[in-house]
């Protein structure tokens, strides 16, 4: 029976990691006390006892864990923004294709995606790769999260009002002054030549990702339809246990969108919206920041990397 550690298991993935893992019977999970867990030793034995150590901790401390590891046969899967644009590790997102997948099957080294990232190159990396949409259009990525995304301090920011900088906003916006760590990954695999525009923001909801990208169809090389993009969208899903496009009877028949409806799962539903009178379309993607865009995608790698029988994505809420 394969081993798995889970280096940072207190955090808010590694927590969700641990409550998806903890009662299946295809793995053993290597488990230090609660009081060793920030010793260097017990860490170090537990990584290189593991046959898979998954990586929940803050980037720096992601890339001292993998410098613990002696034994040749340690696979490791992070979780952390460490290493998704370096080279040598694979990017987790199974879904790009099924090249992508295999790589995740054989890959010594693998990075769990961004919660933000995860939407934007689940709609756009089809549409860019096929020739659809160009790769030097100037595009603009809209996303809100449930707090959570921003870990343990945010959380707490948002929910202890006794805090000196307790947040009761209903929307906040941030990274106004620096770009975004997400930008360069949202960039590099969606094979994209201008790097897009991000905008993200904390609403005043535990968890749940609401993501668009408006684009001008008109300014693209080729003439485009939201039906085109839609169904090329569909295509590029049909097989896929999580990702779901909504067909335009669907898309018709919704006047209004919610973050929060995939939450506790790995689910995903991508929409294509064409107002009315416009040359625009809205691509929009819908799923949980602590499902699809962290735990639950870290889960489907394992297994994919393990080759166990894949799980239906869903977890217990969070407490």
């Amino acid at each position: 029976m394969k081993k798995v550690f889970i280096d940072g298991q207190a955090g808010t993935t590694g927590l969700q990691i641990y409550s998806r893992l903890k009662c299946r019977d295809d793995i053993e999970l290597i488990e230090i006390d609660h009081a060793r867990r920030k010793d260097v030793a017990a860490r170090k034995e537990a990584i290189n006892n593991a046959d898979v150590v998954i990586l929940c901790l803050p980037d720096e401390a992601a890339k001292e864990s993998v410098l613990l590891i002696e034994s040749p046969h340690v696979r490791v899967l992070d979780a952390s923004s460490a290493h998704r644009v370096t080279a040598g590790w694979v990017y987790g997102l199974p879904e790009i294709s099924l090249a992508q997948r295999q790589e995740i099957a054989e890959a010594k080294r693998v990075s769990n995606p961004g919660c933000y990232p995860t939407g934007a190159i689940l709609l756009l990396n089809p549409l860019v790769s096929s020739g659809l949409l160009d790769t030097d259009y100037p595009y603009s990525i809209n996303a809100i999260s449930g707090y959570t995304g921003g870990g343990r301090d945010a959380i707490e920011r948002f929910e202890d009002p006794s805090r000196s900088d307790y947040l009761s906003n209903p929307y906040r916006r941030y990274a106004l002054h620096h770009e975004h760590k997400h930008v360069k990954e949202m960039a590099q695999y969606n094979g994209l030549t201008k790097k897009p525009v991000f905008q993200p923001a904390y609403g005043l909801y535990r968890q749940g990702i609401l993501l668009q990208i408006p684009i001008h169809l008109s300014d693209h090389s080729l003439e485009l339809t939201g039906d085109i993009l839609r169904e090329k969208l569909n295509d590029h899903y049909a097989d896929s246990s999580f990702v779901t496009v909504l067909n335009k009877s669907e898309t018709l028949s919704i006047d209004g969108l919610s973050p929060d409806i995939h939450n506790d799962s790995n689910d995903v539903t991508l929409g294509v919206f064409t107002p009315d009178g416009t040359d625009h379309a809205v691509l929009t993607a819908s799923y949980d920041n602590l499902g699809k865009g962290a735990s639950g995608a870290a889960v489907q790698n394992l297994e994919i990397m393990l080759n166990l029988v894949q799980s239906d994505g869903h977890v217990s809420a969070l407490d």
